[in-house]
């Protein structure tokens, strides 16, 4: 074979895993393009839980200072604390609910927490290619198979504001804004005998696990679109690889 045969099939090879490589890296950062999102520690019915909202910066010019999160009313939380953190002011806004509800245990609710607003000291805000994370305490969930949707509302420094608080259905097309939004899950039977309830016993104070994946994750950085961006940034190294080798045998 010749060397300008050679030649021409390195190129061809080296061609060949760019643009492979180009197609991973634009698959891994399309799928890591992430929405607000909520992960709950646990979904056990009756129960307390961490929720945990991921919040990345998705504009190219401002920063986001400031998010809102709206409670259920319902099936209102009877318990809602925030987790502090640096640069950050929150507030749980407590008010009249559209009717009153009755408790599992009888009680009538007129009033409950309604919303939590997060806003950010000056430089601490989110910018750009950054994310955040707001956790708060709540409890009790409902009964196991219902969908807590949780919409937010995030702010930029020049005046944009997003809506996240597009229902999420199942079979259907993802919407463009989804509202973070899991499922509640019933009690199961432990090891010890016990079940499940003894997490559910669990008061504010004891919560302090790591959150679990959200059962209507519509907007965080999934598993897939790590895996793609690895993937791209492994075949970018092989294409830098191979030109390298091509222009030493030329």
């Amino acid at each position: 074979m010749s060397n300008t045969s050679l030649r021409n099939r390195r190129t061809l090879s080296t061609s060949a895993v760019a643009l492979t490589t180009a197609g991973l890296m634009a698959l891994g950062l399309g799928a890591a393009s992430a929405h607000v999102s909520v992960a709950p520690a646990s979904t056990t019915e009756d129960g307390y839980s961490q929720l945990t909202f991921s919040v990345p910066n998705e504009s190219e010019t401002a920063a986001t200072n400031k998010l809102e999160v709206q409670l259920p009313t319902e099936q209102p939380f009877t318990s809602v604390r925030v987790k502090p953190m640096e640069g950050w002011t929150a507030e749980v806004v407590t008010g009249a609910l559209p009717e009153p509800v009755t408790t599992a245990d009888g009680a009538t609710l007129t009033e409950a927490p309604l919303s939590v607003v997060w806003t950010a000291e000056p430089g601490a805000e989110i910018s750009q290619q950054e994310y955040q994370t707001f956790s708060i305490s709540v409890g009790r969930l409902p009964e196991a198979g219902t969908t807590v949707m949780l919409p937010a509302t995030q702010s930029y420094t020049d005046g944009d504001v997003v809506e996240w608080d597009d229902e999420v259905v199942e079979g259907a097309e993802e919407p463009e804004k989804p509202a973070p939004s899991f499922l509640t899950t019933a009690a199961v039977e432990g090891e010890d005998g016990h079940g499940a309830h003894g997490a559910a016993a669990e008061t504010p104070e004891a919560i302090d696990a790591e959150p679990a994946a959200a059962s209507t994750d519509t907007g965080s950085v999934s598993a897939v679109g790590w895996i793609g961006l690895v993937a791209g940034l492994l075949g970018l190294a092989a294409g830098a690889t191979a030109l390298v080798r091509t222009r030493r045998q030329a």
